[in-house]
């Protein structure tokens, strides 16, 4: 089993499975409209340079997130 951890703390390369978004409705509206929600396999591409944003790979789509928002997305890592 394992211990969700945060988007943010994911490696780039990294394949993982989102469990859980936390946050206020408009955080989780926004994700939503990206394409992140409970469920989704995403694919770390980048992360960016002293806190950075984090590019992530969302079915072909490369999308950026600011480490506000990647930390409140819970994810797993998938074999």
């Amino acid at each position: 089993m394992h211990v969700p951890m945060s988007l943010f703390q994911v490696h780039a390369g990294k394949t993982v499975r989102v469990t859980d978004v936390t946050g206020g409705w408009g955080i989780r509206r926004r994700l939503a409209q990206l394409g992140i929600l409970p469920g989704t396999r995403l694919r770390v591409v980048s992360q960016g340079a002293f806190g950075g944003p984090l590019l992530v790979d969302i079915d072909g789509r490369v999308v950026a997130l600011g480490r506000g928002i990647a930390e409140r997305v819970l994810v797993r890592p998938e074999e």
